[in-house]
């Protein structure tokens, strides 16, 4: 069988009207949502510790989603992750592993409760690589914070062997991978703490929200404190596990948690659409001949959202993304130094590599208790960047159709065949 010219080279595209853009939770947002925070807007009830219980409700119905005992809400994802490091007790001294593939908050949340974040390197799943997070335990390591990247949970049972072989945490960033799973078992109910985003492009949304969720209730109680420096008071007198302590506010409010409710509810929609697209343009690859898939733990686990190739070579990476950018699939690599400088991979995490603190101090790793020797460069994690350099990955989304990914399959088939 011929093998179609490729449309960089004067041939047909495989794909001739653009692809439709779009998003996740927010492209399921309608009247239901509106009416949500039109009720919660009549009823003048907006505090969360005042007369309405929109909050509370949506930490117990997160909670029953994710299979845990408690959750907090608050206004973002990067708190809820500083709410799950403050509620283990993680400060200054302490040092924290994360992946040198994920949103620069994550590494940020850990400097925001005084610790310090030591990067280590991703593997084929684009997420932590196990081998790489056992070298750089040290002992000042309190806790790990795998990231599942756009809705793939990473290697979750490695990763526990090795946090409970050493007796630290495992904090869970949920923030991309909001509903996702891992054999049988929700992502974010595997460590003693977990998160979710709420934000405008995540699986569903209120705009800007987190949850953080946890086992324990010592936890809860020190990321309730956290969140919210009058919470004590809000509450009333208590024995509190431990003393209660001021510090940030994160607190939600009943109008996102209103929204948030009827998102909850519509999270199923999301994953079985993505799901269903994933799956389907799967099936319709042919056998890699340039390229290798994304390595995937638990493929029934993931929501669907992303689709990634690593070519075998850089410039094999770009050959392809050009290719296919003609047969109009736009697509370019994870990372690229002439490109956008994405704050989703280390080597643009500028804050952070300059151990610039929001003070002279250099705050928290010139803090007199941290006796660590953390060290950062643009190429302290050279597998991550030969990875995101060879990475190809595709969005998808609610406003794609079953005809789309056929013609997406096409396109990568034919590029793939055709180079």
């Amino acid at each position: 069988m011929t093998t179609p010219l490729l449309a960089i080279d004067g041939g047909t595209p495989a794909i001739r009207e653009p692809l439709p853009g779009g998003g996740l939770g927010v492209e399921l947002i309608d009247d239901a949502e509106i009416e949500a925070a039109t009720r919660v807007l009549r009823s003048k009830r907006m505090f969360r510790f005042g007369n309405g219980d929109e909050c509370q409700t949506l930490e117990a119905e997160a909670a029953a989603w994710q299979g845990v005992q408690y959750a907090v809400f608050v206004n973002s994802g990067t708190s809820a992750l500083v709410c799950a490091l403050a509620g283990l007790g993680i400060g200054p001294g302490d040092e924290v592993i994360v992946p040198g593939y994920t949103y620069i908050a994550t590494g940020a949340a850990v400097v925001a409760v005084g610790a310090v974040p030591v990067i280590a390197e991703i593997d084929d799943s684009l997420g932590l690589d196990p081998a790489d997070v056992a070298q750089k335990i040290t002992p000042y390591t309190r806790a790990v914070i795998p990231v599942h990247m756009q809705g793939v949970p990473c290697r979750l049972a490695q990763l526990k062997a090795i946090t409970d072989t050493h007796g630290i945490a495992l904090v869970e960033d949920c923030c991309q991978a909001v509903g996702a799973s891992y054999r049988g078992k929700a992502a974010g109910a595997w460590g003693q703490a977990s998160a979710w985003s709420l934000n405008y492009f995540k699986a569903i949304t209120c705009g800007e929200g987190g949850v953080m969720f946890t086992d324990d209730p010592t936890v809860l109680e020190r990321a309730s404190f956290q969140a919210d420096p009058a919470f004590p008071m809000w509450q009333g007198i208590n024995a509190w596990r431990t003393p209660p302590f001021s510090r940030d506010c994160f607190r939600g409010n009943e109008i996102t948690a209103a929204i948030a409710r009827v998102q909850l509810e519509k999270l199923p929609r999301v994953l079985a659409h993505c799901r269903g697209l994933k799956h389907r343009l799967l099936v319709q690859l042919a056998p890699p001949r340039h390229y290798a898939l994304q390595h995937v733990d638990d493929p029934d686990g993931e929501i669907g959202m992303s689709f990634a190739m690593l070519a075998h070579t850089p410039e094999l990476a770009l050959r392809m993304s050009d290719a296919l950018g003609a047969e109009g699939l736009p697509v370019g690599t994870a990372y690229n130094k002439a490109g956008f400088p994405d704050r989703h991979v280390y080597a643009y995490w500028d804050s952070i590599l300059t151990q610039t603190g929001a003070t002279a101090a250099g705050y928290p790793w010139r803090d007199p208790t941290y006796h660590g020797a953390v060290r950062y460069a643009e190429d302290i994690c050279p597998r991550t960047l030969d990875l995101l350099t060879r990475a190809l990955r595709l969005s998808l989304h609610l406003n794609l159709t079953e005809a789309h990914i056929d013609q997406m399959a096409e396109a990568i088939n034919k590029v793939d065949g055709g180079l």
